[in-house]
């Protein structure tokens, strides 16, 4: 009989916490650098080089993988034989866990779980409470997986109530382009079938604390249909030609996981969940003999890659740019921004977008700037600035007319796709958009050589910062044109796979 000590669970709970920010699983390092290796795409290689050697940064500096550090899932197995030498019930043990974790002086980790979600949505300031899933096993152990999920990819996660004689790789090829490039591909996606609805949903969750075993898979061969449609929806999706970062590619997800449940006759309840570029999860078991053991990566399991940046990158001043040379710039190209910018998320957003239409001036100038769409993570000891990478776009897009036609902003600076509106709106105002990479945010930190905190300063990770950078990576995703590199190079390597029909998309 294991008896679990009330210090040694949280203990675990902090350190597993503290673990999975900086060192991405091994098998998932060794799935995106074969697909590195074998990319054509000079975009999608680069964003893949820029995650694989942020990657290694984060685990030699133990600092966080991406400046969205998650909200904590947990999946408990409880063993029926377990007893707990403890005061405090396990929900709040976990949550102390969590609290210790976030607030380690020596890797601070950005609190970003709001309480009130519908009303005034403020901060708890220690990024608790998770979310936990309880299962009584059999046994005398606690086995533990614990995930720290962002927002970006969690936001694209989709469920479908289908017929029983609705067709599962329909629903999800169809699905998978809606959902565009803001859970940062390449991951996995985690399909849950059967069950309810809450049900599968959980099961896709869950799905995703698997390994990446696809290879595997396909040397040896499905053995039952889960795996047959592990392969291919594999083959299929990544046929789509979406890419590493939506920037059109052969690789879009590196493994499919799957787990099914019994279901009603009537129904066929199925949930897609994807796990970004910064895919964080850990698996410990308690057996009462102390804290969890948790193996130190060796570095000989990241590659070695020198150059993330394209030769051909063009240099920009971001203090002498013009709107004449914003105009030259064509979709695709590669920038290196060195001067000043602004920052500035969905929070700050509302509020200068509020305070313009009462006719209020704002507390910062816009004109002939760039605005970054980050929270970062708070520095420590040394840093100008903790992991800083860029927030999903899309989630400003309903503020980007307001802003370019009021503000003088030249341009923005974000993750993934912009929406038609945004689209429309940078085109009529001849600006653009520049996508920095997800899941290499301690690498931009490193950009960046000064930062101070300008106005909202109440907003904490959502305040408005000047950033002053140099030699910050970015690819032109919307050009002043208008046209997306996120709308025209998926379709242009789904035809060269040639697997999908364009038209058929």
């Amino acid at each position: 009989m294991a008896v679990i000590r009330q210090d040694d669970f949280i203990q675990s709970i902090a350190d597993s916490l503290q673990y999975i920010s900086y060192y991405h699983p091994a098998d998932f390092i060794k799935a995106v650098n074969e697909a590195y290796e074998a990319e054509e795409s000079p975009a999608a290689k680069d964003a893949m080089a820029q995650i694989l050697i942020n990657s290694r940064m984060c685990a030699e500096g133990h600092r966080p993988i991406c400046q969205d550090t998650g909200i904590v899932t947990v999946f408990l197995k409880v063993g029926m034989n377990v007893q707990w030498n403890a005061k405090m019930s396990v929900t709040d043990m976990v949550n102390e866990g969590v609290r210790r974790a976030y607030n380690n002086p020596d890797n601070v980790l950005r609190a970003s779980i709001l309480e009130d979600p519908a009303g005034a949505r403020k901060n708890t300031k220690d990024n608790t409470p998770a979310v936990i899933h309880y299962e009584i096993v059999e046994g005398d152990t606690v086995d533990v997986h614990i995930a720290a999920k962002g927002g970006g990819s969690e936001n694209k996660s989709k469920m479908v109530m289908l017929n029983p004689s609705d067709s599962i790789v329909d629903w999800v090829l169809k699905t998978v382009p809606t959902m565009g490039a803001g859970w940062c591909p390449p991951g996995m996606l985690g399909i849950g079938i059967g069950g309810t609805a809450e049900k599968a949903m959980v099961l896709a969750k869950e799905s995703l604390m698997d390994p990446i075993d696809i290879h595997e898979l396909m040397k040896r061969g499905p053995s039952n249909r889960v795996e047959e449609l592990r392969l291919e929806l594999y083959d299929k999706v990544n046929a789509l030609g979406i890419g590493a970062q939506g920037l059109g590619g052969l690789t879009t997800v590196v493994d499919i996981k799957i787990k099914d449940y019994p279901t009603h006759a009537a129904s066929l309840p199925v949930a897609m969940i994807p796990n970004c570029a910064a895919t964080r999860h850990v698996h410990f078991e308690l057996d009462g003999s102390g804290v969890a053991d948790l193996p130190v990566p060796k570095l000989e399991d990241w590659p070695e890659i020198s150059n993330a940046g394209s030769q051909s990158a063009k240099r920009v001043n971001l203090d002498t740019v013009t709107p004449e040379e914003v105009q030259s710039w064509q979709p695709g190209d590669t920038l290196l921004l060195s001067g000043t910018m602004l920052t500035g998320r969905d929070a700050a957003h509302k509020r200068m977008v509020d305070m313009i239409s009462k006719g209020e001036s704002l507390p910062v100038d816009f004109t002939g700037k760039f605005i970054y769409y980050v929270g970062p993570v708070d520095p420590v000891r040394d840093e100008v600035v903790g992991p800083a990478g860029p927030t999903t776009a899309t989630r400003m897009d309903k503020f980007t007319e307001t802003m370019l036609a009021k503000t003088g902003l030249l341009g923005m600076i974000g993750k993934s796709e912009r929406g038609p509106v945004a689209i429309q709106a940078i085109k009529d105002h001849k600006a653009v958009y520049l996508m920095a990479v997800g899941g290499a945010a301690y690498l931009v930190s490193k950009a960046i050589r000064k930062s101070r905190v300008v106005a909202f300063e109440d907003l904490g990770m959502e305040a408005i910062h000047e950033f002053v950078v140099e030699d910050m990576p970015v690819t032109v995703a919307v050009d002043s044109a208008g046209t997306s590199v996120h709308n025209t190079a998926p379709k242009i390597w789904q035809a060269k796979i040639g697997k999908i029909p364009v038209e058929n998309a």
